[in-house]
């Protein structure tokens, strides 16, 4: 009999967590590779002599300083994003302040269900020298801190006040990182204590790790059922969310929409499943859709939704779908999704439900008279996106038209990414994307500064592709400070900021509910009213820009913003391009519509009027709780 030997490794806390990480690897479709690309953070003193030192003997696990622990978060997203989660990054910070600036990240990121770890520091575990700097005290316990403010936006949480704890949650860690359908926010919380506490601990947790990212298959039972019941639609649609794309289904997306001839609609997600030319692609859908997918939405009979939530831009706040005997088939990873709507739920990976849906209804074929419609309807919507990146409007561009200069300046593989602001529905509907994660659009939380960390991230996981970020002034005034961090790492961006004189996407809206765009623009506060409605402040964004070390270039028509991006992708740095835009010429709604209450009483004529157009559109929402046919 062999004699059990049961070694150990002496290490503090923070070493062994950087050690455990270092040596985690995923496998999907037998390509294995590291899971962790690195650490973005910030020091101070909840972290500094704990991980920092950690990461200071580890130089194999870069260290990338930001500027704000949000847009580490941020960052972490768009590179896991851009990696269709099977690379992620850690984010660490000090206690207090630095800890909490990360929770808007950590809600992106569970919300869209992306992969992120979260290390901040905390006060001392053995509580003794308390209240500590940036400590939040409660009279009725000692177990609460600002950190317990991530549990809500975690998808894990934990707080480590031994070492050895971390023998079992970093499992847990990795459970919930690489899993199809509890992937989002992960978050250890680190008193700053028990970071420098060393301990024994074994070393078989700092073995190199694999962990499978799985293909679950659908059930028999639930796939027969939503064979039978896409056989005998008669006006199918598919809505591809940006499970689609997680699970690299694109090509096998494009196989069962060709052989069927169904047409398929995009999520903000989602858009990008297939390339905008494919003959059953009909583009965005719901409340920032295109003409062709909205009519076959209001039409369809059976809807098809893979890897998507239902959010109500998708759904239109629950009235894109008319037909009144429509019915659902939904295939997710999550259980969760997969039951929304009263769907028939595939509990399954897309990619390999797609590939049996193609060999199990190789003899379904839409009809003629739906073929037509679908080809036609696509006709007509090229065509009006063609007008609208040609309008010709003068003086000053209209914003479709700096669309259509940035769409013929990028390449098939390149990516335009964005996050809040008018640009996301202008871009949904209009963005021809050619190549999966062409399109990199943050809209599960519509985070304003999104924008430039997540496209760092989005670089960072192919330096191959050119990244184009739109973005208005008002985003880019809440996070310009990583533009520093582009030139730090030497990232190349390219970021188009349209000068709004204010949050312009909120402005419309505000006077469409009859509010007059109260609040929503930069203007002085006037001496005489006392109102913010005094002259517009005047920001120098160009030498903003330049400032924080990008190359930036003022363009007052679309000629010379054409020509600026022709500088840019020249350029071997970050570059920034302002371009002010006609705001009178929008895009259209195109039969869609989005919830937004309005006041049901006001003494404004325009508030009144504004309430009897919502109380007509609320009465299309429809709760969708009729169960698809067995038969």
């Amino acid at each position: 009999m062999s004699e059990f030997t049961n070694t150990t490794k002496r290490l503090t806390t923070a070493q062994a967590i950087i050690a455990f990480l270092k040596n985690q690897y995923v496998e999907r479709d037998g390509r294995q590779h590291a899971f962790f690309s690195g650490v973005l953070g910030i020091f101070g003193h909840g972290n500094v002599a704990g991980v920092g030192q950690a990461l200071l003997e580890n130089p194999d696990l870069p260290y990338i300083l930001v500027r704000n622990e949000q847009a580490a978060v941020h960052m972490a997203a768009g590179y896991a994003k851009a990696n269709n989660r099977l690379k992620a990054f850690v984010c660490t910070s000090s206690i207090g302040p630095g800890a909490t600036n990360m929770i808007t990240g950590a809600a992106l990121a569970t919300i869209n269900r992306l992969p992120v770890l979260l290390l901040p520091g905390d006060i001392f575990a053995r509580r003794n020298v308390a209240p500590v700097l940036q400590q939040l005290e409660s009279p009725s316990t000692q177990d609460i801190g600002v950190n317990d403010c991530f549990k809500p936006v975690s998808r894990y949480w934990d707080r480590i006040y031994r070492p050895e704890q971390i023998i079992t949650a970093l499992p847990e860690v990795m459970r919930v990182l690489t899993s199809p359908s509890d992937c989002g926010a992960v978050t250890l919380s680190l008193p700053q204590d028990v970071q420098a506490e060393a301990y024994d601990f074994p070393e078989e947790i700092f073995q190199k790790r694999v962990w499978l990212i799985r293909r679950p298959e659908a059930d028999s039972l639930s796939f027969d059922r939503a064979t039978k019941a896409i056989a005998r639609s008669r006006k199918p649609l598919i809505i591809a969310g940006g499970g689609v794309l997680f699970s690299e289904a694109s090509d096998a997306l494009a196989a069962f929409a060709a052989q069927s001839g169904i047409p398929v609609a995009e999520t903000q997600a989602g858009k990008g499943s297939l390339p905008y030319d494919h003959p059953q692609c009909v583009g965005a859908v719901g409340a920032t859709g295109t003409l062709a997918a909205n009519r076959l939405a209001r039409e369809a009979d059976l809807v098809i939704g893979i890897g998507t939530r239902y959010s109500d831009f998708t759904s239109a706040s629950m009235t894109a779908f008319q037909n009144p005997d429509v019915q659902f088939v939904n295939i997710n990873t999550a259980e969760f999704d997969a039951y929304k709507v009263s769907a028939i739920p595939v509990v399954a990976d897309a990619r390999v439900t797609l590939q049996a849906l193609t060999a199990a209804l190789q003899e379904f074929r839409t009809n003629s008279d739906y073929v037509a419609q679908i080809a036609g309807l696509k006709q007509a919507w090229e065509a009006e996106v063609d007008r609208l990146f040609h309008l010709n409007t003068q003086p000053r561009p209209a914003q479709s038209e700096v669309i259509g200069a940035i769409w013929e300046a990028s390449g098939p593989r390149d990516v335009l990414l964005s996050a809040a602001g008018s640009h996301p529905g202008d871009l949904h509907k209009l963005w021809r994307t050619r190549t999966p994660n062409g399109y990199h659009m943050e809209y599960g939380y519509s985070t304003m500064g999104y924008e430039i960390p997540g496209a760092l991230g989005a670089k960072l996981a192919d330096p191959s592709r050119e990244v184009y970020v739109f973005l208005g002034d008002g985003t880019y005034l809440m996070m310009p400070s990583e533009i520093v961090t582009a030139v730090q790492e030497h990232i190349k961006l390219i970021i188009v900021l349209v000068d709004n004189k204010g949050f312009a996407s909120i402005g419309g809206l505000s006077r469409s509910l009859g509010m007059g765009g109260f609040g929503t623009s930069y203007r002085e506060r006037s001496r005489t009213s006392g109102r913010l409605d005094g002259d517009f402040l005047q920001v120098d964004y160009v030498a903003n820009a330049r400032s924080l070390g990008a190359h930036a270039i003022k363009a007052g028509s679309l000629l010379e913003f054409k020509a600026a991006l022709e500088e840019a992708k020249k350029m071997d740095r970050i570059t920034v391009v302002v371009v002010e835009t006609e705001p009178g010429v929008g895009v259209p709604g195109y039969e869609s519509w989005w919830d937004v209450a309005v006041p049901e009483v006001s003494q404004s004529e325009d508030v009144r009027q504004a309430r009897a157009h919502y109380n007509k559109a609320r009465k299309k929402e429809r709760h969708h709780l009729a169960t698809v046919k067995k038969g």
